[in-house]
């Protein structure tokens, strides 16, 4: 699928947070700064005035505008042709900076959006590269509900109308948070990080079997509510007979893992039958799966006790 980012869609984006206005060039505001049909998903969409490696968008904070008004007027005005030479999608001043008359009319005549931001230019920067990190990411719906459990992202999958919906329902009354139901889109923001989060139409609300889709923020207020989540644990709910779940593992964990976006997470299968309390299932998982990620395994301090016993026995 193809994607794309105008200065337009920057401005929506992020013109709150960078307090961005226009300055001039208001015509080019469709201009691409990404197009996945001719970059590389790695693509850096800004950076400082760069005439040799230019980028989309070009920024001048307080050095390079301290460059600019120091050259003669002729190399000022051979700058200038080679900064819009190069068709930048914007070019951006931060610090509060004013812009040089020659930069501004510049902009004027070609088109080109010129914005400013009261923010210094190291958190500009930041934001603008953050910004497309998460936009250019990989990405992957799957299905399930995805919860805050105890503050970790938990993902409950199963087949359907095994119980996903009735269960995050409990997890959330007992005080824990949706994330997303039935199709929640998880992006890779790091190397071995996931990242979910709900698509907005689907956003605050839950569907239950028997009582329809229900408004989780409107039932239990805005705490009951959570944007978004790192992915670190799935729990896999399995409909099984007690027959079945009599010749289970004793001691440990039914665990594996599965494949996200090319990052392993920790899957944990929870038997479903008559009788068991999944809520207290699920919290539970989460809290053994903390201990074991602090580096505590109850199985081996188990067997341990034992050994020491057939020890002392002997």
């Amino acid at each position: 699928m193809n994607r794309q980012i105008s200065v337009a869609d920057l401005l929506d984006a992020l013109g709150g947070r960078l307090k961005l206005r226009v300055l001039a060039g208001e015509g080019g505001l469709g201009r691409l700064i990404f197009d996945s049909e001719h970059h590389s998903q790695d693509h850096i969409i800004a950076g400082p005035l760069n005439y040799i490696h230019p980028t989309p968008i070009q920024i001048i904070g307080p050095h390079e505008k301290r460059y600019l008004a120091g050259l003669p007027r002729p190399q000022l005005r051979d700058a200038l042709e080679r900064l819009f030479a190069a068709r930048p999608a914007a070019v951006l001043l931060t610090n509060r900076l004013k812009p040089l008359p020659e930069l501004e009319k510049r902009a004027r005549a070609s088109g080109t959006p010129l914005l400013a931001s009261p923010l210094n230019d190291s958190l500009v920067l930041d934001n603008l590269q953050y910004y497309a990190a998460r936009f250019l990411s990989a990405r992957a719906i799957l299905h399930g509900v995805f919860l805050d459990v105890l503050g970790m992202g938990v993902l409950l999958t199963g087949h359907s109308a095994v119980g996903k919906s009735e269960l995050a329902l409990e997890l959330i009354t007992r005080g824990h948070r949706l994330v997303a139901d039935d199709a929640p889109e998880f992006r890779r923001i790091a190397p071995d990080v996931i990242s979910g989060t709900c698509p907005p139409l689907l956003r605050e609300f839950l569907e239950v079997r028997g009582l329809g889709v229900l408004d989780i923020r409107a039932m239990f207020g805005d705490n009951a509510i959570v944007q978004s989540m790192y992915l670190q644990l799935i729990i896999h709910l399995k409909r099984m007979k007690l027959r079945e779940i009599a010749h289970m593992e004793r001691l440990r964990t039914a665990d594996d893992t599965q494949t996200v976006l090319g990052v392993e997470i920790p899957r944990i299968t929870v038997p479903v039958a008559p009788g068991r309390n999944l809520a207290i299932l699920v919290e539970t998982a989460v809290r053994n799966h903390m201990l074991r990620l602090k580096g505590y395994d109850p199985v081996q301090v188990f067997i341990e006790r034992q050994r020491k016993a057939i020890e002392e026995s002997s």
